[in-house]
């Protein structure tokens, strides 16, 4: 061994022996099978949180979001000159590349996210007297697709381990009324693929995935929104893939893609023949414009990188994080093997912090420069639901029996509890350095050192 190879080696193995000290006084073991970051801020033992006068875990930013770089200025100008600025070659060649992108027979760029989920309802036959399967824990766009076609969403609770929606409540929820299921992949994790397209199959109900948050989530190697009649997702700016505003549906059936691009453009289908302004369908207009996805063509080129580091740094922050009492990570089902970060997620008891509340827990967080969110509330007992089920026309089509009924079964207690605990990070923290999901987990541990202390204050 040379003299600058006995160097380095003496450096590193000072660093690792640093990097073991401020672990051991600050509780913390390492992570099974994953490296240490030999980055990390040292902190010493009994270093005070922000709070209380210590310094931030965090002094530099969290990465912006969104980012772009010359391809979408290209993209976008090339939009811009071509003069035609509704839909058109960015558009198709999108939907290709998503199509290949998911492994999905078709693709049908809309709008946003929600005119998706909108489209999906209508072209699948959803109607006034049907009910739909969902989750009480999601974005309202998942129970507006299902109120606007006057059917009735049934919750099932959530499994508060993955919060996602607890596919072993699924079935004696489902009753002859039920006409599908609408799973969402909440935060990027992935709901239990092999039991629920199994559960449609057996009672030959539809199953449509909500897939707006878990762009390139997989489940056993097959990315979502492949396993049902249809999968939505949403290009809103804070997702994972974004153009400001945008949508796409994944189907395996040109004959709804055929039907789904007739209502989503004013009812005229690429198939229609005869006359100008004859219509195949009563329909809408959510058209995506060339502009969002002249952006998305761009976006795509770093989508994959950018889900690696995502994928790495919320494995990684995971395991650590699970070393803290008090602190439990959304688990994954053994099947996901891609989690798209989109959120992490994790819940946080206050017992474990001498009583320090979960608002005042996240208040402590942002003064150590990390970010945090409380994250959904119950949409099953949001009042517009409530005003919604009780309007003339859903009691028409329902009568105050059903409704009465409804009341007293959509009842969600695993949920309740979950929004009562959950702490979200967004996923542009994930798209940091290895070092700031160390300086996260010490932040951590520093605000359940002092949890009396900023309890108090």
């Amino acid at each position: 061994m040379d003299q600058a190879t006995k160097t380095q080696a003496t450096k590193t193995q000072a660093t690792m022996n640093q990097e073991l000290t401020r672990r051991q006084a600050l509780g913390l073991a390492p992570a099974a099978g994953l490296a240490l970051s030999t980055a990390a801020t040292v902190f010493a033992a009994g270093e005070k949180p922000a709070l209380l006068g210590g310094p931030k875990a965090r002094k530099d930013p969290f990465p912006k979001w969104p980012r772009f770089d010359a391809l979408e200025e290209k993209n976008l100008l090339e939009a811009l000159r071509s003069g035609k600025w509704n839909r058109g070659q960015a558009v198709k060649s999108f939907e290709e590349a998503y199509a290949k992108l998911t492994g999905a027979k078709e693709v049908l760029a809309t709008c946003n996210g929600t005119s998706s989920l909108i489209i999906a309802m209508k072209v699948l036959g959803v109607e006034p007297g049907d009910e739909v399967i969902v989750p009480p824990y999601t974005f309202i766009a998942t129970i507006n697709a299902v109120l606007m076609q006057y059917a009735l969403p049934v919750f099932v609770d959530s499994d508060p381990e993955t919060f996602q929606l607890d596919a072993r409540k699924i079935e004696a929820a489902i009753t002859p009324a039920t006409r599908g299921l609408l799973p969402v992949h909440l935060g990027g994790n992935v709901c239990d693929m092999d039991a629920i397209p199994a559960i449609a199959k057996k009672h030959q109900i539809l199953l449509v995935e909500d897939a707006c948050q878990a762009h390139i989530a997989e489940w056993r190697g097959k990315k979502v929104g492949t396993f049902g009649d249809a999968g939505c997702f949403s290009f809103q700016a804070t997702k994972n893939l974004n153009s400001g505003e945008g949508g796409a549906i994944t189907f395996n059936d040109s004959d709804l893609r055929e039907r789904a691009y007739a209502f989503h453009n004013s009812g005229s289908g690429l198939r229609n023949t005869g006359a100008s302004f004859t219509y195949a369908s009563a329909s809408a207009n959510m058209r995506i414009t060339e502009f969002q996805a002249a952006i998305l063509l761009g976006q795509m080129s770093r989508l994959a990188e950018q889900a690696r580091i995502r994928m790495a740094n919320g494995t990684y922050l995971a395991s650590m994080l699970r070393q803290i009492k008090g602190i439990q990570p959304a688990r994954q089902y053994d099947g996901c093997t891609n989690n798209a970060y989109h959120l992490f997620m994790f819940r946080y008891d206050p017992l474990a912090f001498s009583g320090l509340t979960r608002d005042q827990f996240l208040k402590a967080l942002a003064a150590e420069g990390i970010p945090a969110s409380r994250g959904y509330t119950p949409l099953n007992t949001q009042d517009f639901l409530k005003k919604t089920l009780a309007s003339r026309g859903y009691l028409r089509i329902y009568g105050e029996k059903r409704m009465q009924q409804w009341a007293e079964q959509n009842h969600c207690p695993a949920n309740d509890k979950l929004c009562t605990e959950a702490v979200w990070f967004t996923q542009n923290l994930m798209l940091s350095e290895r070092t700031a999901m160390d300086q996260i987990v010490e932040a951590i541990r520093k605000i359940q050192n002092f949890g009396r202390e900023l309890a108090q204050a």
